[in-house]
């Protein structure tokens, strides 16, 4: 087990995916990045899931990129690097096109990659014990992907915030900012993920997977034309027969 960088269950219609890298604090390396990925397909394409929980062994939900791995650009690296940064871009983007809803349990540092991988789910639990943030320009680095990232997730103002001046913030201030949508006693993160992924498991999956489908696809358009594109899923599914 120890050799596995990501655990993965079934706890009723809810997959499981614990990454574990524990004395990394679950820092995502190119193993991590692509055992995620395929296992949040291998759920898309499971009719038995019915939703997905991502959490992390050990003290930490994950620190972001696993920087003890030095990553310099020369001509040999440029294919290595690229592919790496494909892989995290990857990761992001699948998680907002698969159609199972994805929930964070997040306890300990979440930050960086990390912090995207949290608030990039759909739903996201904190223990009192998880702190949020981008640490990059602290530790000598370009914010890149998480900016990007960060852009879409949060308003503007507060993601420059963390940005720029580095600093973590606690779960109840992300909670207050609209970021995490429960804040637990420690050790009930998990537990409160799964009651949220149990009731998910009650409705139609194919009407769940459309109404996130739906839910991001309007996330990236403007009001009218959202409503136009909501109109149309409507009538679509209308069609449907209820299970």
């Amino acid at each position: 087990m120890e050799d596995e960088v990501l655990l993965t269950e079934m706890r009723g219609a809810v997959r499981l995916l614990t990454l574990n890298r524990p004395k990394k604090l679950n820092a995502l390396n190119a193993d991590l990045l692509k055992a995620l990925s395929a296992a949040l397909l291998a759920a898309q394409h499971d009719d038995s899931v019915a939703a997905v929980i991502i959490a992390g062994a050990g003290r930490a939900f994950c620190p972001g990129m696993d920087t003890s791995v030095a990553r310099v650009l020369t001509t040999e690296s440029r294919r290595d690097l690229v592919r790496h940064a494909d892989e995290s871009v990857g990761l992001f983007k699948l998680m907002a096109r698969i159609d199972k809803p994805i929930i964070a349990a997040v306890h300990g540092y979440a930050l960086g990659a990390g912090c995207s991988l949290a608030l990039g789910s759909d739903l996201v639990v904190a223990a009192e014990s998880a702190r949020f943030g981008f640490p990059e320009l602290r530790a000598g680095l370009t914010a890149s992907t998480v900016t990007a990232h960060a852009v879409h997730v949060m308003g503007r103002k507060i993601a420059f915030e963390l940005l720029m001046l580095c600093e973590n913030i606690t779960p109840q201030r992300a909670y207050e900012l609209g970021l995490v949508n429960r804040v637990v006693p420690e050790g009930q993160h998990l537990e409160a993920a799964l009651g949220m992924a149990e009731i998910i498991a009650k409705w139609n999956p194919e009407f769940v997977g459309q109404t996130k489908r739906t839910f991001h696809r309007a996330a990236s358009l403007d009001i009218d034309q959202a409503l136009d594109m909501a109109r149309d899923v409507s009538v679509m599914m209308g069609r449907l027969p209820q299970a």
